[in-house]
């Protein structure tokens, strides 16, 4: 008698792969189309200018302090706290600038440097903020300091890069934070615009709270048009392609949009996009986990199951 035990195993399998390829990476594919008309530009910030001085920390410091920065960022590794609290400063600048204890890491060099000289060019927020019509973005340019300007850019580049951790230890959180938390809420992670809401013991705490972050968000909705989006379930509904490059330049994916460019590195746009796959889907870790140990389980039960089979059927064969 022939043996169509193969045949049958090879029409299971085949009928089980086109399932689970209809279920999962089609689904996935037609759910999370690649954004094709928009190109990728690796995050090398091409369109900004290289700096071409080599800079000194120690000189970066002091003009960092003297030369107005402190004025509205707090650099809480180097012991100066913000002057204003969140709400305060989101209603003089429209968002609470951010501190600079770990810019140097986050965010690419020579953003920084262009960032220090025209905000709004190194935002590409030019069409939002335009200088000729007195439009001037809340975040002032710095004119110099009476010496060599791109010498003390380079200097000032250099010092936020010398009081960073390494970029190797900024984590997922700290990247997100850092970068989108001061205009996007995740509310699966209690993640409002003004921080981490805490437990509270009262419920008048708690109003108190949310009260601050309605404030802000009022003096966001006129900066920025309308209240940027709750980021929980972004990567789910946009996927990585999306995000990534939105997060690089979002002239590309959705043109005259408020939204600026923030200049991330690619190391930290991964790291946001980690963090957003973190939010959008807490078991996802864990489910891995149960999918390779229900694998190996399948796997071994197969073996076992397969060496049964010859015992019983060996005399039929």
């Amino acid at each position: 008698m022939k043996n169509k035990e193969p045949i049958i195993l090879a029409v299971v399998v085949f009928f089980s792969l086109a399932t689970y390829y209809l279920v999962e990476p089609f689904a996935h594919h037609v759910l999370h189309k690649k954004v094709i008309e928009a190109k990728n530009e690796g995050f090398a910030y091409n369109d900004l200018p290289a700096i071409t001085k080599t800079g000194n920390a120690a000189s970066g410091k002091d003009l960092v302090v003297n030369g107005g920065c402190t004025g509205c960022h707090s650099i809480e590794v180097a012991g100066m706290p913000a002057p204003m609290d969140a709400v305060t400063a989101a209603g003089a600048y429209g968002v609470n600038p951010p501190d600079l204890s770990n810019a140097g890491a986050i965010y690419d060099a020579k953003f920084l440097a262009d960032l220090i000289k025209n905000p709004a060019h190194a935002l590409k927020v030019e069409h939002k903020f335009d200088a000729a019509k007195g439009e001037m973005h809340p975040m002032v340019s710095y004119y110099g300091m009476g010496g060599d300007i791109d010498q003390e850019v380079a200097d000032m580049v250099a010092y936020m890069q010398s009081i960073a951790v390494k970029p190797e230890d900024v984590t997922p959180a700290m990247a997100y934070e850092d970068a989108c938390g001061r205009c996007h809420s995740v509310e699966y992670e209690k993640w409002t615009q003004i921080g981490e809401k805490p437990k509270f013991k009262h419920e008048k705490d708690s109003l108190a709270f949310d009260i601050k972050v309605i404030e802000y968000q009022e003096s966001l909705i006129k900066y920025m048009g309308k209240l940027p989006p709750d980021l929980s379930m972004y990567i789910r509904s946009r996927g990585d392609d999306f995000l990534s490059k939105l997060i690089e330049n979002p002239q590309n994916i959705l043109e005259g949009t408020a939204m600026p460019r923030v200049g991330v590195t690619a190391d930290a746009a991964e790291k946001i996009i980690e963090h957003m796959k973190d939010a959008g889907d807490t078991k996802r870790h864990e489910r891995e986990e149960i999918g390779r140990n229900v694998m190996i389980y399948i796997i071994i039960f197969a073996i076992f199951a397969f060496l049964w089979k010859k015992q019983v059927w060996r005399d039929l064969h």
